[in-house]
């Protein structure tokens, strides 16, 4: 059975495709260098269309409106500019209500373009452009330590990371928010009342890695202007063991954090990256591995949501479940010498 990986690594190639949802202007050329904030591409877009029946307005056939029409396609409009005028002593003026880009134009209607506002995207990871992918983006390609998180509020910033965490168990607390903290990134641990969120705003931050935070918060945690990336769920769940070494044992080194959104379509997720040097071009991570005895995993479920194990072995055909359903699995030994029997859909392979 193919198992998904969740990537905690070391050292490793890493190689990202960044790009808008929509057209626009890519601003780097390739082999250019980047940093995980700068921005490589941006585009215009419209929040909302608005469907101006001049027909209707003025009475008269489309065939006629289409004549009175003054627009055209890709003109752009201020509010209150004259869009028709009719005919007659006292004629009737159509005009725009709000400022935009004419779209369309025919049958006696004009489809406008309003709310435009500006999209900037940026690279998430430092590291150099290998590829300039049309007018979408680009795809930036980078060596480090690769930590992948399970939720993030869609923000991205980079700086030097500095650790408040005791252990995986740690829960950050407003009292150790001051204002030596002020434009780090935080290693933080688990959080559980909005006032940690607010302190961290207040210095301000330049982002937090969480274990874990409680759902209630969720909404909180999308307003802050700095990213926030949690590594294991919701609720109070330690960091896994793989993640805390990691980060840890990396304190006060420049990181950048990318805490976008994770999207199962595409593949992406948030993570953060350690930029180290290297002599040579490390690795690239398998994002996808087959289970099998010996395969250092992650439990994705409760009650042991978030440990690290290894596969002791594969269970042969269906396993009978506490829950009475049947399902693939595997014989697991957790780091603290536990073996329990976990299905395989509830695992993820750590590398």
């Amino acid at each position: 059975m193919l198992a998904p990986v969740h990537h905690i690594i070391g050292l490793t190639t890493i190689v990202r495709e960044r790009v808008l949802p929509i057209s626009g202007n890519v601003l780097v050329r390739v082999q250019q260098k980047v940093s995980a904030t700068e921005i490589i591409a941006e585009t215009r877009w419209s929040r909302e269309h608005i469907l101006i029946d001049v027909a209707q307005i003025l009475k008269v056939s489309p065939a006629a409106a289409d004549r009175l029409i003054k627009c055209k396609m890709d003109d752009k409009l201020t509010a209150n500019a004259e869009i028709a005028v009719g005919r007659g002593l006292f004629p009737r003026t159509v005009r725009a209500q709000h400022e935009g880009r004419v779209v369309a134009v025919g049958g006696g209607q004009v489809l406008l373009e309003v709310g435009e506002a500006k999209m900037e995207l940026r690279a998430g990871i430092p590291g150099t452009v290998t590829q300039i992918i049309g007018k979408h983006g680009v795809v930036i390609q980078t060596s480090g330590g690769l930590v992948q998180g399970v939720w993030g509020n869609g923000r991205i910033d980079a700086g030097l990371m500095v650790n408040l965490m005791e252990g995986p168990e740690t829960v950050l607390v407003p009292e150790r928010v001051d204002v030596s903290l002020r434009g780090s990134i935080i290693l933080g641990g688990m959080v559980k009342n909005v006032e940690t969120l607010q302190a961290l705003a207040e210095l301000p931050a330049r982002g937090l890695i969480a274990s874990s935070i409680l759902p209630s918060l969720l909404p909180k945690a999308r307003e802050m202007r700095f990213p926030v990336l949690v590594t294991d769920g919701f609720g109070e769940i330690p960091m896994n063991s793989a993640a805390y070494k990691l980060l840890s044992t990396n304190s006060k080194r420049e990181v950048a954090l990318n805490a976008e959104i994770f999207d199962r379509y595409s593949g992406s997720r948030p993570e953060i990256f350690i930029p180290l040097p290297t002599s040579s071009e490390p690795p690239m991570p398998n994002d996808v591995e087959t289970f099998v005895p010996g395969l250092q995993v992650r439990l994705r479920r409760p009650p042991a949501m978030g440990k690290i194990g290894s596969i002791v072995s594969i269970k042969p055909g269906l396993t009978v479940l506490p829950s009475g359903l049947r399902a693939q699995a595997a014989e697991v030994k957790l780091e603290n010498n536990e073996t329990v029997i976990v299905p395989l859909v509830n695992l993820e392979v750590v590398g």
